[in-house]
C-alpha cells in the first residue's frame, strides 16, 4: 500500500515535529491484527521447540550452531513481549500484560520493569544524560567512575559489546530505586514473577539434566539471545555520524526519524525476530505493530529516504561502532578511548 502524500505540506526538516511525521502514515498501519500477532507467537514457539530439539540431538561440534539458532528464536519472544509493552500486540491491556509476562519468562526478563524503563528511552531518544539505551558517557563522567566500572564500560563499548545487555538486565531492571514510587509495585511484581519462575524452572532443568544440561539447554541459548539484544540495541542509535544531543537543543522528530538506524540483517534473523530492526517506524510511533513496520518504513523512505540512516549488518559495521563510538564529544559526537587519553 502506498500513501498519497502532499509533500509540499510537510514542514522542512528544521521545522519538523513528530506529529507531522505521524500524520503522513496511513491509519491502517496502526491497526492491530490478531491473526498476524498470534501467528508470530506460533512461529516463535515452533522455532524455539525446533531449536531445543536440535540441541538435544546435536553432537558437540554442532552445538554452537544450534545454540545460536535457538537464541535467535528466543529473541522472537522478546519482540512479542516488546509489542505487548507498547500495547501494540492486543487491544485489551490485560492480554498485553499476560502475554508480555509469559513471553519474557523464558528469558527471565521482568516485563513491567523493562516496559517502564524502555518508555524513558522512547521519550528521550538520543538525549544526553537522560536516554538509558547505550547513551555514551561524557569524558568527565568516565574519569569519575571507579576502575571496575571503567573497565566494564570499555569492554561493552568495544569488542565485548555483545554482553552489554546482560549487564543492563542484571544491574538496572531489578533495582526498584530506578522507578517512580507509583510504579514500584508493578516492577516488583514482574521481578518476583521471573525470579520465582526462573528458580523453579531452572531447578527442574538442573535436576533432570544436571549442571551441563543447565548450561546446554538454557545458559548458552540465553547468551545467544543477549548477543542479539546487545547488537540490535547498540546498532539502533549508534554510529559516528549520529548525534546524542544536549537536552536544551534536543529535537524529538529529528532524534526519532534521523537518529534511529534501519539495519538489514540476514533474512532468517529478520524472520525469527519479527523485523524489529526495521526500527525507524517504531520510533516514529510505538503504536505500530511489528508486522507493519516494513510497510511503514517503505512509506517513510518514500518521503525522507535521503535523510534516513540505513545500514547492512556486517563485521565492518560493528568494527566501526566498537572502534569509534566510545565517549561523547560535543563537537564531533564521539571520541575514542585513545583520543581521550591523548587529550588529558
Amino acid at each position: 500500500m502506498t500513501a498519497t502524500i502532499q509533500t509540499a505540506t510537510i514542514p522542512s526538516n528544521d521545522d519538523l515535529r513528530l506529529r507531522d511525521v505521524i500524520k503522513t502514515i496511513p491509519r491502517e498501519y496502526f491497526q492491530k491484527n490478531a491473526r498476524k500477532a498470534w501467528t508470530q507467537v506460533l512461529l516463535t514457539i515452533v522455532t524455539v521447540i525446533v531449536g531445543y530439539a536440535a540441541i538435544s540431538v546435536s553432537p558437540w561440534f554442532l552445538l554452537p550452531f544450534t545454540w545460536f539458532f535457538t537464541g535467535t528464536a528466543l529473541t522472537g519472544f522478546f519482540v512479542i513481549g516488546h509489542d505487548c509493552g507498547h500495547r501494540s500486540f492486543a487491544k485489551r491491556k490485560w492480554v498485553n500484560d499476560v502475554v508480555g509476562h509469559l513471553a519474557f519468562l523464558p528469558l527471565v526478563y521482568p516485563f513491567h520493569s523493562w516496559r517502564l524503563l524502555h518508555d524513558k528511552h522512547h521519550n528521550n531518544t538520543n538525549k544526553m544524560d537522560i536516554d538509558n539505551a547505550w547513551s555514551p558517557l561524557r569524558a568527565e563522567q568516565y574519569e569519575e567512575i571507579d576502575r571496575v566500572r571503567k573497565e566494564g564500560y570499555k569492554l561493552v563499548r568495544g569488542r565485548f559489546w555483545w554482553i552489554g545487555s546482560v549487564f543492563h538486565w542484571a544491574l538496572i531492571h531489578f533495582d526498584l530505586d530506578n522507578y517512580h514510587v507509583r510504579d514500584r509495585a508493578k516492577a516488583n511484581f514482574s521481578n518476583w514473577f521471573v525470579i520465582i519462575g526462573g528458580v523453579i524452572g531452572l531447578s527442574i532443568l538442573t535436576a533432570l539434566t544436571g549442571p551441563w544440561g543447565l548450561v546446554k539447554f538454557w545458559v548458552m541459548p540465553w547468551l545467544g539471545y543477549h548477543f542479539w539484544m546487545s547488537t540490535f540495541t547498540i546498532v539502533h542509535h549508534t554510529l559516528p555520524e549520529i548525534e546524542f544531543q544536549e537536552p536544551e537543543v534536543w529535537n524529538e522528530a529529528k532524534a526519532q526519524l534521523f537518529g534511529t538506524v534501519h539495519c538489514e540483517y540476514p533474512a532468517w534473523v529478520e524472520t525469527l525476530t519479527h523485523h524489529i530492526n526495521v526500527h525507524i517506524p517504531h520510533h516514529v510511533s510505538v503504536a505500530i505493530p511489528s508486522y507493519n513496520l516494513r510497510a511503514v518504513h517503505e512509506h517513510l523512505d518514500s518521503i525522507w529516504g535521503k535523510d534516513l540512516v540505513k545500514r547492512e549488518f556486517n563485521w565492518e559495521l560493528m568494527k566501526q561502532i566498537t572502534e569509534e563510538c566510545h565517549l561523547y564529544h560535543p563537537d564531533r559526537f564521539y571520541q575514542t578511548f585513545d583520543e581521550h587519553e591523548e587529550s588529558k
